[in-house]
């Protein structure tokens, strides 16, 4: 329970309109610190949460609560994660079982960041129940589990969105997908992902370097990347050219991997992607993130988490074109994920994210982690 509580507490993020409680940094960050949720509107659905074993479920609950959604309840086995969740959001009542909000026929959607291998059969449980699910990255662990939720989903007609965070709640790349869909880089012929993260390896529980729960490392943080490459591009399909995993650096964690990389192909443009464990101490965040979105007629670069050395905070947009070199402040972005999936809930429309992209860019993080050529020693 110590390993989880500290797991929970430090998994919450740098600043919640920016990356709210997300991928574990080590921040020291407790859910209570992080804003309260205005109530601007009447609640158009109600919701509730199963899983709370990361700390991306907080950013996922505000999401839904800022789109319009009222969380009715929640599950979690562990007490001691549960305890912070209900400081957090004083309004849901928790109950015993998972069955008492999957019977709920009052309750539309269902949330989770369960552990990740754990967040697919959860996933079928909940639209078997004829409610929708909302799961943190990595919503699918295995190639067997997304056949199965591929199943399912058609089956039922419900919807199956994975929270890609990196994406969908930094103000820096939705941005960057505004300007890109008005033209301002001309084509896109390829983007450049970068996800390194920061260790803290006192924070983490036993589950996270075990490959069986998390699914290796392109599976899970690299799964932001391959969201991106598919949304950037426009692309409806792809394959792998290459891939390499490898665990260089912490040999006591046999079933662990810290570094990881793939060059994909898709059908409107092409990607590469790295993602890592070795974001130093010295940094003032738990990761570098950054992203390169090349067109045809200029290029943006995000920085998402930081300016090195230069601007203060995250958010950082430099646009170059055939005419200027701007730098952009998204700050003040708007975030419209959460209120985009209520409007998919009630009107039964993909407004947040089409079903197909959700499951393609599962395929391909999949496909890139299966085929991956171990690494040797460095």
């Amino acid at each position: 329970m110590n390993d989880r509580r500290k797991f929970i507490k430090t998994a919450i993020g740098a600043s919640v309109g920016i990356f709210a409680a997300r991928h574990v940094s080590g921040h020291g960050f407790s859910p209570y610190t992080l804003p309260l949720v205005k109530k601007s509107q009447t609640p158009r659905i109600r919701f509730s949460v199963i899983g709370l074993n990361h700390g991306h479920i907080y950013s996922q609950t505000t999401s839904v609560i800022r789109g319009g959604g009222e969380l009715v309840a929640f599950h979690a086995k562990e007490d001691d994660l549960a305890e912070e969740f209900a400081r957090r959001y004083p309004q849901a009542k928790r109950v015993q079982t998972e069955t008492e909000i999957l019977e709920d026929t009052s309750i539309q959607l269902v949330v989770s960041a369960s552990i990740p291998n754990e967040r697919a059969p959860l996933g079928i449980r909940v639209m078997e129940h004829g409610k929708d699910f909302m799961v943190d990255k990595p919503g699918i662990t295995s190639l067997t589990q997304l056949a199965a939720v591929r199943k399912v989903q058609k089956k039922t007609g419900r919807i199956y969105s994975i929270l890609y965070s990196e994406r969908l709640e930094n103000k820096a790349t939705v941005k960057a997908g505004e300007l890109v869909q008005a033209g301002a880089i001309g084509k896109v012929v390829q983007t450049i992902g970068m996800g390194p993260h920061r260790i803290s390896l006192s924070s983490r529980p036993e589950w996270f370097f075990d490959k069986k729960y998390f699914g290796g490392i392109l599976c899970d943080i690299g799964s932001h990347q391959f969201d991106q490459f598919l949304f950037f591009t426009g692309s409806t399909s792809g394959k792998i050219l290459s891939s390499q995993v490898g665990n260089v650096h912490y040999p006591q964690y046999k079933e662990f991997e810290d570094f990881g990389d793939a060059l994909v192909q898709g059908n409107r443009g092409t990607g590469y992607i790295r993602v890592d464990w070795f974001t130093p101490y010295g940094l003032n965040t738990w990761g570098d993130g950054r992203l390169t979105v090349l067109g045809t007629d200029g290029y943006i670069e995000l920085r998402k988490n930081v300016d090195i050395a230069g601007r203060n905070g995250g958010n950082h947009l430099f646009l170059v074109n055939q005419k200027e070199t701007q730098y952009i402040d998204c700050r003040d972005v708007d975030l419209p994920y959460g209120r985009q999936l209520v409007d998919d809930v009630v009107n039964r429309t993909e407004t947040a994210m089409t079903q197909e992209h959700c499951f393609l860019a599962t395929e391909l993080t999949l496909l890139a982690q299966k085929n991956a050529v171990k690494m040797g020693k460095i």
